[in-house]
């Protein structure tokens, strides 16, 4: 609490207990307030706005039970902390499924009372900052508070801003776990269907078989296992934005009924045929390249330019690294309170290997990695709690094998040449075998194109490094 002194409310019937926690709470720096019973404890609430609660299980009047009732209609994130004697701590127990966020018996022990107070209170804060991080998830806010301060994101929040106001479709590309469907509902929530549904479809966790009955819905009877109608995803999103995740996974057969969808605005359901007027935005995401896929025949072209109106690159995370400290200091804060730890902050050396390591997985990796290690520190995290390794990317230090007396042979041009090729296979299959053989990540890190890479590991004869794992996976 930082931009004022937390505020402690005190329920007990009893004044020597209230006059004991005062002093002791007081000495902690923590403002302090009473009330002898269950109704002064509301008042207390609505006029002091307490950031944490103690209270008295058995009282006059009012139940501490009854009174812990009233305080989570009120609001539901108020800490309470029961106080009970020790005959009471298994009702105590059953209570704090109604709420409470702990308990402690009669007499109780200074410390640990300071304790769990100081916990409360922290936790408390926490999850007022989740609240807000949970309103960020879903559009209320700026990319910028969600992703990260660096000049990549703000300009990714920039085009986000441009098109959300229009009703083009969007074609949103980037590797896996760089935040494609959280651009989809920050452009959402700045559109003027921001008040109608968000529908989201993941193109690759739906089998081909279900995947039209998903979109389209179908009538009862239509086919196997349909004892009822199914209104759907297209139906459902009527008015608001249809969200299509990896897209590159539909065949060839449902692109072609998606897009008469498209052009018609129309739909009938499988099994039906009574048409059903739908009115979407339609935003989808990929890690794969369409455009190259349409060109090799894997996506259909009349798809893919009906899609990519506008089209959107989300960065991955290794390309901002400054965004990497404000992320984890973040998931770190979502993880104190899901764990209900207090760990502090991280160490340089943690830092230090954050900021360098290399983010295959990108954001939804380091949220995982920033959970794990939360769950193994103690008061600080620190490089040995971090499930990763120093990323060790092939560097350029190569360098030519001249043997024998080449002159003899060849004029200077010609060896030049021959050397060059030799460190240009030698940086090729050392980044290869980096990637586990995918080519479209290896021309990522090499800063050239796909149809570059695959053309000089076709010359070279190194494509099937790591197990022939193309870049059809664009992992």
């Amino acid at each position: 609490m930082s931009e004022r002194t937390a505020c402690v409310l005190v329920v007990d019937d009893e004044e020597e207990i209230r006059k004991i926690l005062t002093r002791l709470l007081e000495k902690e720096g923590l403002r302090v307030v009473t009330a002898p019973d269950g109704l002064q404890a509301m008042r207390q609430i609505c006029v002091e706005a307490p950031d944490l609660v103690l209270l008295d299980v058995r009282m006059p009047g009012l139940s501490g039970i009854e009174v812990l009732k009233k305080i989570k209609a009120i609001d539901d994130d108020l800490p309470v902390v029961l106080i009970t004697a020790y005959t009471d701590i298994r009702q105590a127990v059953e209570v704090m499924k109604g709420g409470a966020y702990d308990y402690m018996a009669k007499p109780f022990d200074n410390n640990e009372v300071v304790w769990l107070v100081r916990r409360a209170l922290a936790e408390g804060q926490l999850k007022k900052k989740l609240k807000n991080m949970t309103d960020q998830y879903h559009g209320n806010f700026g990319l910028v508070e969600n992703m990260g301060p660096s000049e990549e994101i703000a300009r990714l929040a920039g085009d986000v801003h441009r098109v959300a106001k229009s009703d083009l479709s969007v074609v949103i590309s980037g590797e896996t776990g760089s935040g494609k469907e959280l651009v989809a509902r920050a452009i959402h929530g700045d559109s003027p269907r921001a008040a109608a549904p968000f529908m989201a479809v993941d193109c690759g966790a739906i089998p081909e078989n279900l995947l039209e009955s998903e979109l389209f819905g179908h009538e009862k009877g239509s086919f196997t296992g349909a004892d009822r109608q199914k209104i759907g995803k297209f139906e459902l999103a009527h008015g608001g934005t249809l969200f299509m995740d990896e897209i590159g996974n539909m065949s060839a057969g449902s692109q072609a009924k998606f897009l008469r969808v498209l052009q018609d605005r129309k739909l009938s359901r499988v099994g039906g045929t009574k048409l059903v007027d739908v009115d979407i935005r339609l935003i989808v995401a990929t890690n794969e390249d369409l455009l190259q896929m349409s060109e090799n025949g894997t996506f259909r072209k009349d798809f893919f330019y009906r899609l990519s109106e506008f089209a959107i690159q989300v960065p991955p995370l290794r390309s901002r690294k400054e965004d990497i400290p404000y992320l984890a200091k973040r998931f770190l804060d979502l993880a104190n309170i899901e764990l209900k730890k207090m760990i502090t902050a991280f160490t340089v050396e943690a830092l230090e290997l954050l900021v360098s390591y290399d983010w295959p997985g990108n954001v939804r990796q380091l949220r995982s990695v920033i959970r794990r290690a939360a769950l193994v520190a103690g008061d600080t995290i620190t490089a040995d709690d971090l499930s990763i390794k120093p990323s060790t990317v092939p560097g350029m230090a190569f360098s030519p094998k001249v043997e024998g007396t080449p002159w003899k042979n060849a004029t200077l041009s010609e060896i030049v040449s021959q050397s060059v090729q030799l460190v240009e296979k030698e940086v090729l299959t050392a980044v290869l075998k980096f990637t586990g053989g995918n080519k479209a990540r290896a021309a990522r890190l090499l800063q050239v194109d796909y149809k570059t890479m695959h053309t000089k590991a076709k010359k070279f004869g190194i494509q099937q490094i790591g197990g022939d794992n193309d870049d059809e996976t664009h992992n």
